[in-house]
C-alpha cells in the first residue's frame, strides 16, 4: 500500500516546486473524513484514495489533481460538503471532487443482461437504459469542463480493477464490461497508455477467466525464449547506434495480455501463430537522431513490406508520436520496433496527463494544447448533441468509441480520427453540420473521390460542397460514424415533419367537410393551437404533423374544435330560370330557398365548371362535374336524383383544388413556381413534392382558387415556364373514389 510520504517525495522527484503542503492537507482530510471506513477487501478506506493518488503521481500530474484524488470520495462517503471542500481548498480543487463525485456511476448497463419476465420488465429494462445514458452524459460534460476530472476517475477506476476480487461475481462482470466499453477506450482516446493496458488486461481477467488463464499461462512459458531473442536484438542495434553517436536507450516491451487475445480473436490464428509477442522500444534525444535511428535499424535488419508507419510526421489525434516498423530479427523472428523520443515517449506514456506538467503558477494548459484537443471536445458535444433516445446514445458512443480508427488530415495539417472505413461525409459532419448537409464531393490527397470513398491513414481530405445541395437516403449505406447518420436521418425526419403537417392539415380538411363544415372558416392557427394545447402539443404545427403520422386522429381534433365552429356554411339555391336551353338551379350566395349543398369531393368542382346536382339520401345536394365518372353511374341508376345547377361564383369565396405539375428536375424549381402563386395571391395549401429516379420531379399542390378561370390562368402561366412537362388538375381523392350517397 503506498503512505502519504511515498507519494510526496515522488511528486518532489519529478516536480521540485511543487505545493506539497496541499497534497498533505488533503490527506489529512480525507483520513479523518473516512476514518473508521473499511473497504469490502477487509482494507481501511484511506487505502483506495491513496493507491489513486498513488496512479495520478506514476502520470506526473499537477499537485491539484493528486490533492482532488485524495480528496474524490470524501463528499459521496462523509458528512463532508463541497462547500467545505471549496472553503478549505479552493474553487479548483471543489470543482474537480465534484466533477469526479456525480461521475460515481457503478453500472451503465450496457450489454444486455438475461432478459426479465413479467410486465414490468420492459419499463424496467428502459428505465436501466436511461440511467445509463444519464451517467454517460455527466462524464462527457465534466470532461469538456476539465479533462482532469477524467483522469482522476480513470485513477480511481484502476484500483477498483485491482480488488474487483472483492465483489459478487455478476458484479465483477458489470463492472469489468463497463471498463472494457467506456473507461479503456477512453483513456485510449486521451493517450493514456499506461492506464489503458492495465484496465484492459484487469477487465480481461474477470469477463473472460479461461481466455485469461490460457493466454497467460502460454505467454510465461515463452518468456524466457523470447527473452533471449530481444536480448540480442538490443545488443546488436545498441552498438550500431553507439557506433554512429546515436545516445539512445532501448527496452523490450512486452505486449499485454488483452491485446495478444484480440489479435487471436481478429485474425483467427492460434496462439503458436503469433510471433510479435514482444516488441523493442528506442528513445532517442531528437526527431533527427529517429530518423537517423529507423535507417539503422533497417541496415541491420530486413524491413516487413507494408509495415512502416510513421506517426512522427502525421502524429495521432491524441497527440501521440513515434515512428513504427516491423523487421526480422537476428533469428528469423518478426520483431516490432518503435522509436521517438523522450518527449513523444512522455506523450506516449501519459497522454493528455503530461500537459499537467507544467510550470509552477500556470493556470491551465497552453493555447496550443487547446487547439489539438479540441477532436476531443467537439466528438463530446456531438454524442450529447445527436439524440435523447439513451438505447442510441449508448450504441452511438459505444460504436464510435470501441471501434478501430483512421486518422486523415484537414487542408491545414489537422488531424482528425474516424472509425475504421469512414468515408469524405463522416469527415464534412465531423468538422460541422452544415458541411455535412451541403458535401457533393471530396478530394482525397488531390484526386477527386466518390462520397463512398474509404479513408486510409494519413489521407489530406477536401470536401467539396454545393449550396443548394442536401443529403442522401443513400448516404446511410455507407457512412460509419453514429454522428454522420444521426444527422442524415434527422435531416429527413425533419422533411417527413413538413409532409406530415401537409397531409394531417388535409386529413383534417376532409373530416370537416366530411361533417358538413367549412374547413377554411375554423382551421386557423390560433384556434389550431388551442385544440393542440388541450393534446399536450407545443403547436398547431405539431398536432397537425401527428394527425398526418396516426397518432392523433382527425376525429379528436374536430370534436374540440366544436366549440369553436360557426353555423354550417350553406350554399343557397335561388329560383331563377335560365332564359334560353334547359331550366338549371341557379347557386347563389344571396339566393333564397335554402337547402344543403356539398362539393363532391370526388371531382372537387368550381364556380364557372359545368356541374350537376346529386339529390343524396338526408344529406343534401353534392355537386359533381359534368364529366365526373360518379355522374354516368347516377344517371343510369338513379337519373331522378340528379338536378341541373348553375354555379355562379362569389369573389368572398375559395375553393380548395389539387393540380399535378411533371417537370424536369432543376434547381429553383420550386421557387419558379411559388412565385407564380404568389404574384397571383394564391393560397398554397399543401404541397408533395418528389424527385424521380429518371431526373424529373412531380409536384403535387393544392391551392385556393375563386373559379375554373382562375385556375386556367394559373395552369397557363405555369405551363410557360421553362421544363415543365404536363400539367394537369387532379380530383382531390382520385377519380376512382366512390361518390356520394
Amino acid at each position: 500500500m503506498a503512505t502519504i510520504d511515498e507519494i510526496v517525495e515522488q511528486v518532489r522527484n519529478y516536480n521540485p516546486h511543487a505545493d506539497v503542503e496541499l497534497i498533505r492537507r488533503a490527506y489529512a482530510c480525507a483520513e479523518k473524513a473516512h476514518e473508521g471506513q473499511m473497504r469490502l477487501t477487509g482494507d481501511p478506506y484511506i487505502t483506495h484514495p491513496l493507491e489513486a493518488a498513488r496512479t495520478l503521481a506514476d502520470l506526473e500530474m499537477d499537485a491539484t489533481s493528486i490533492a482532488a484524488g485524495l480528496l474524490h470520495d470524501v463528499v459521496e462517503d462523509s458528512r463532508v460538503t463541497i462547500d467545505e471542500i471549496r472553503t478549505q481548498f479552493g474553487a479548483e480543487i471543489s470543482l474537480l471532487v465534484d466533477g469526479v463525485t456525480k461521475l460515481k456511476l457503478a453500472d451503465f448497463e450496457i450489454n444486455p443482461r438475461e432478459p426479465e419476465k413479467g410486465v414490468e420488465a420492459p419499463k424496467k429494462r428502459h428505465a436501466e437504459l436511461k440511467r445509463s445514458a444519464e451517467n454517460l452524459r455527466k462524464i462527457f460534460l465534466a470532461m469538456a469542463r476539465d479533462l482532469r476530472v477524467m483522469i482522476i476517475k480513470l485513477a480511481d477506476r484502476l484500483h477498483n480493477l485491482s480488488t474487483l476480487y472483492a465483489l459478487p461475481a455478476d458484479r465483477q462482470r458489470r463492472v469489468a464490461s463497463e471498463t472494457l466499453q467506456i473507461y479503456a477506450p477512453l483513456a485510449h482516446r486521451l493517450g493514456i497508455w499506461k492506464i489503458k493496458w492495465q484496465l484492459e488486461d484487469l477487465a480481461f481477467k474477470y469477463l473472460e477467466p479461461e481466455a485469461y488463464e490460457t493466454v497467460a499461462e502460454k505467454v510465461a512459458r515463452t518468456r524466457s525464449d523470447r527473452e533471449e531473442d530481444l536480448k540480442e536484438a538490443v545488443e546488436l542495434i545498441k552498438a550500431r547506434l553507439a557506433k554512429d553517436g546515436i545516445d539512445a536507450y532501448i527496452q523490450a516491451r512486452p505486449k499485454h495480455l488483452y491485446s495478444i487475445y484480440q489479435k487471436m480473436l481478429k485474425e483467427g490464428v492460434d496462439f503458436q501463430e503469433i510471433y510479435d509477442l514482444s516488441a523493442l522500444r528506442i528513445i532517442v534525444n531528437t526527431v533527427a537522431d529517429c530518423y537517423q535511428a529507423l535507417g539503422m535499424v533497417h541496415d541491420q535488419w530486413m524491413p516487413i513490406p507494408d509495415r512502416f508507419t510513421d506517426h512522427i510526421a502525421k502524429s495521432k489525434s491524441n497527440m501521440y508520436q513515434s515512428l513504427h516498423t516491423k523487421v526480422v530479427g537476428p533469428r528469423g523472428e518478426p520483431i516490432e520496433i518503435q522509436i521517438r523520443t523522450w518527449e513523444m515517449h512522455r506523450m506516449a506514456e501519459f497522454g493528455i496527463a503530461a500537459h499537467w506538467q507544467y510550470k509552477e503558477g500556470e493556470a491551465r494548459p497552453g493555447d496550443e494544447f487547446e487547439r489539438k484537443l479540441s477532436w476531443l471536445r467537439q466528438q463530446l458535444f456531438d454524442w450529447q448533441a445527436d439524440t435523447e433516445e439513451p438505447n442510441e446514445f449508448l450504441r452511438s458512443v459505444i460504436n464510435d468509441l470501441f471501434t478501430d480508427q483512421v486518422f486523415v488530415f484537414t487542408p491545414k495539417g489537422d488531424v482528425i480520427d474516424l472509425p475504421a472505413g469512414s468515408t469524405p461525409v463522416d469527415f464534412a459532419y465531423r468538422i460541422h453540420s452544415d458541411l455535412g448537409n451541403h458535401i457533393v464531393g471530396g478530394k482525397v490527397n488531390g484526386r477527386i473521390v466518390p462520397l463512398s470513398y474509404k479513408f486510409s491513414n494519413g489521407d489530406i481530405v477536401e470536401v467539396i460542397t454545393r449550396s443548394n445541395s442536401q443529403p442522401s437516403l443513400d448516404w446511410l449505406s455507407f457512412v460509419k460514424t453514429s454522428h454522420a447518420r444521426n444527422r442524415i436521418k434527422g435531416h429527413f425526419r425533419k422533411l417527413h415533419h413538413t409532409e406530415s403537417v401537409a397531409k394531417g392539415r388535409e386529413m383534417l380538411e376532409r373530416e370537416m367537410e366530411r361533417l358538413g363544415h367549412e374547413a377554411m372558416s375554423v382551421l386557423k392557427p390560433d384556434k389550431l393551437l388551442k385544440v393542440a394545447q388541450t393534446l399536450n402539443l407545443q403547436s398547431d404545427e405539431d398536432m397537425l404533423a401527428a394527425i398526418g403520422y396516426g397518432h392523433v386522429a382527425a376525429a379528436t381534433v374536430v370534436n374540440r374544435l366544436k366549440a369553436e365552429l360557426p353555423a354550417q356554411d350553406v350554399l343557397v339555391v335561388g329560383s331563377g330560370v335560365r332564359p334560353q336551353g334547359e331550366a338549371k338551379l341557379a347557386l347563389s350566395i344571396d339566393g333564397a330557398d335554402q337547402m344543403m349543398i356539398k362539393r363532391g369531393r370526388c371531382c372537387a368542382p368550381i364556380p364557372g365548371e359545368e356541374v350537376v346536382g346529386y339529390i343524396t339520401r338526408g344529406r343534401g345536394m353534392a355537386l359533381h362535374r359534368q364529366v365526373c365518372p360518379n355522374v354516368a353511374a347516377y344517371r343510369s341508376q338513379e337519373p331522378d336524383r340528379l338536378v341541373p345547377v348553375d354555379w355562379n361564383q362569389s369573389d368572398a369565396e375559395r375553393y380548395p383544388t389539387e393540380i399535378r405539375i411533371e417537370a424536369l428536375d432543376r434547381v429553383g424549381l420550386l421557387n419558379d413556381i411559388s412565385a407564380i402563386f404568389s404574384e397571383a395571391k394564391t393560397n398554397i395549401n399543401a404541397a408533395k413534392i418528389r424527385s424521380m429516379p429518371n431526373r424529373t420531379a412531380r409536384l403535387d399542390l393544392t391551392v385556393d382558387v375563386q373559379d375554373v378561370n382562375h385556375l386556367n390562368a394559373l395552369m397557363t402561366s405555369i405551363a410557360r415556364l421553362s421544363d415543365i412537362m404536363r400539367i394537369e388538375r387532379v380530383a382531390s381523392n382520385g377519380p376512382s373514389r366512390q361518390g356520394d350517397k
